[in-house]
């Protein structure tokens, strides 16, 4: 039995295309009235993942719950009750706007099809491109219809893949304050994403890389639990750096960072010496900083590299 509070539960995902894991064991929880950020490389199987949770796949094994309806089971009534948004847009670009959201408050039977589609024009500031063909929106106006479809039968949680890619700043800055919007009123909300921005925007996040659970909970938490030092070096040479870091013992991750290296150990006194040896007479600059999330998630893909069961968060 599902807690109430909880809208989203999974145990043991997995699934395969074409004899290829493509989500390996895989458990997942989700409060309500949250925001969940679901992270991971291009590949790394959110998208699967997301379409066994809201029903549209059959996972080969492991069991899960959303909105306190079986996955396997109940498929139809947790269609019901979620929003899906797409990777791609998939409304349709011969109709306008509003055509739009009236065709998709038909489809969920809703009783004043128009009052709902004039409503949604409104929330999300749609007026002024009411009347004009989906087709000839921009990325973000058309990111903005989408998410009017979905929210238009006002569904208890909203699954949302890369809903941000391929648009302006701007448009996912105000994508995102609607996201916040939503969930003060209680909306759960699922979302994946490869932005860093865009996950430290999340009440909690789950990051997942080859269809496998590398790391879930709080920002802080996940950030903390990897017992990472870090050091940002600036100045000159820093590629040659770099090749020599990769190499050195005690050091677990290299990266650039516009003008700067991130270097980072989970051995602390040990990186420290290297800061401390490689910085003396060195045309460059070493100085101690916190771990970011980034640093984190750049060590766990690197771990992953060497070995699968080496640097879980």
């Amino acid at each position: 039995m599902t807690a109430p509070d909880i809208a989203i539960e999974a145990e043991g995902l997995t699934k395969s295309f074409d004899g290829k894991k493509v989500v390996d064991n895989l458990s997942l929880r989700v409060q309500r009235g949250r925001i969940h950020g679901f992270l991971g490389p291009n590949g790394s199987g959110k998208t699967t993942t997301i379409r066994m949770l809201c029903g549209l796949l059959t996972p080969d094994s492991g069991r899960g719950s959303c909105l306190g309806y079986d996955i396997r089971t109940q498929q139809d009534q947790i269609k019901r009750k979620v929003g899906y948004m797409t990777q791609r847009f998939s409304l349709y670009s011969d109709l306008t706007v509003r055509e739009n959201l009236e065709f998709i408050a038909r489809i969920y039977d809703l009783e004043t099809p128009e009052r709902a589609a004039t409503e949604a024009i409104r929330r999300l500031d749609l007026e002024s491109h009411a009347e004009q063909l989906a087709g000839e929106l921009s990325g973000g106006w058309k990111q903005r219809l989408a998410l009017g479809a979905c929210i238009l039968p006002n569904p208890a949680l909203l699954l949302l893949d890369e809903p941000t890619a391929g648009v302006d700043p701007k448009a996912r800055r105000d994508f995102w304050d609607e996201i916040h919007h939503l969930a003060s009123q209680g909306l759960t909300v699922l979302v994946s994403t490869h932005y860093m921005d865009e996950a430290e925007r999340c009440h909690e996040i789950a990051y997942i890389a080859e269809g496998r659970l590398l790391a879930q909970g709080l920002i802080a938490e996940i950030v903390a639990k990897s017992g990472l030092s870090t050091y940002v070096v600036t100045g000159p040479g820093l590629d040659e750096l770099a090749d020599r870091l990769k190499t050195t013992a005690g050091v677990d991750m290299v990266a650039p960072f516009g003008a700067a290296l991130h270097v980072a150990g989970r051995d602390a006194a040990r990186l420290a010496e290297i800061a401390r040896d490689l910085g003396k007479d060195a045309p460059q600059a070493w100085v101690p900083d916190a771990a970011t999330l980034e640093d984190v998630f750049i060590d766990l893909m690197s771990h992953l590299e060497r070995g699968p069961d080496v640097g879980r968060a």
